[in-house]
């Protein structure tokens, strides 16, 4: 199965433009709050409509503004996970889930059908439980299996984890990581965070001031993201205006050094990133002396913000990503491997 979309809609002075094709598997829309992600599932799902453009999903359309055609939301078969995950309160667990079934005919095949999705979810004995006897994590998988008993044909996750702690969002994204490897067809996952969508998506669309580029690979987006919002979006915390100065070689304005990579340069170029963790003591290549400020401590990790010493105060620091081993003495110089030098371009 396959989802296309072509759409353009435009909210006073914002403009929301997402082309995209998904297939099976979870394609995430990464992007900033206010950006469009949310706006585009619901365009999808005809909660809203565009203002032109088309939307297909395994050869039935959507939606077409030329051809005239806007299927009611109803008619499109799309399972919508909200961020609030939207449960019936008056309602308890079981009947929730039953509300998924409301177009089988035959009782008994409905609660047959029921009684799996909340064996399958893991909740057995909650049947009774209203949602404010649930917890986070309860919820989550209760409004998911309401969605995935009447078995959509895409499954859209908007922000599923935003409202959850640190501990129980990692715990929940293992657990819908293995859940959404039984869901045969496409699945978008929207989201702000970096690492839930290298986690949980195959493939990533980024979305910046309502404008998309193509879905890529995960690891191959974050490897090379090609652009500052992509950059800036996957977790990059390195970030200086660039020019080119040879066929492999840049220079980092707001750093005051000068860079060779390993990927060849093309015209467009404006930036450079490079990973705090891609910073090493020992590296040999891209190597200058720093000077070390005030460093922030994590448990297992330390932060190190620099400078290169060539320019002082009047650059942009940069930050070092090192693992906690015992005493630590800052380093007096860096470098950055050519393949871990990443350019960036307009567009």
């Amino acid at each position: 199965m396959s989802l296309i979309v072509d759409i353009k809609k435009r909210l006073g002075s914002f403009s929301l433009s997402s082309q995209f094709e998904a297939g099976e598997g979870v394609t995430g829309i990464l992007g900033s709050s206010g950006c469009g992600k949310s706006m585009t599932l619901k365009c999808i799902a005809g909660i809203e409509r565009p203002d032109s453009g088309h939307i297909e999903l395994d050869g039935a359309v959507f939606y077409d503004s030329k051809k005239r055609i806007d299927l009611h939301p109803q008619q499109r078969r799309v399972g919508y996970l909200f961020q609030n995950y939207a449960l019936f309160p008056n309602m308890t667990l079981r009947q929730n889930i039953l509300c998924g079934l409301k177009n089988q005919p035959g009782r008994a095949q409905r609660e047959k059908e029921a009684d799996g999705m909340i064996a399958l979810m893991g909740l057995q004995g909650l049947e009774k439980h209203r949602p404010y006897q649930l917890s986070g994590g309860q919820q989550q998988r209760a409004a998911l299996g309401r969605i995935l008993v009447s078995k959509p044909g895409l499954l859209m996750l908007d922000e599923p984890f935003s409202a959850l702690d640190t501990y129980l969002r990692e715990r929940l994204q293992a657990e819908m990581r293995e859940l959404l490897k039984g869901y045969g067809g496409p699945a978008l996952l929207v989201t702000h965070s970096n690492d839930e969508a290298y986690r949980l998506c195959r493939s990533i669309a980024v979305m910046d001031r309502g404008s998309m580029t193509p879905p890529r690979p995960a690891k191959e987006l974050f490897d090379d993201p090609h652009t500052v919002a992509a950059a800036s979006l996957t977790g990059c915390k390195n970030i200086s205006r660039a020019e080119k100065r040879g066929e492999r070689e840049l220079y980092a304005i707001d750093w005051g050094v000068t860079l060779s990579t390993a990927a060849e340069l093309h015209d467009g170029l404006c930036a450079v990133g490079v990973r705090a963790h891609d910073i090493l003591e020992q590296e040999r290549h891209n190597r200058y002396a720093i000077v070390c400020g005030q460093p922030i401590e994590d448990p297992f990790e330390l932060m190190q913000p620099f400078t290169f010493a060539c320019r002082g105060d009047k650059q942009k620091p940069l930050w070092i990503k090192l693992q906690r081993r015992g005493p630590y003495s800052a380093p007096g110089e860096v470098g950055i491997a050519p393949d871990k030098v990443m350019p960036l371009y307009e567009k």
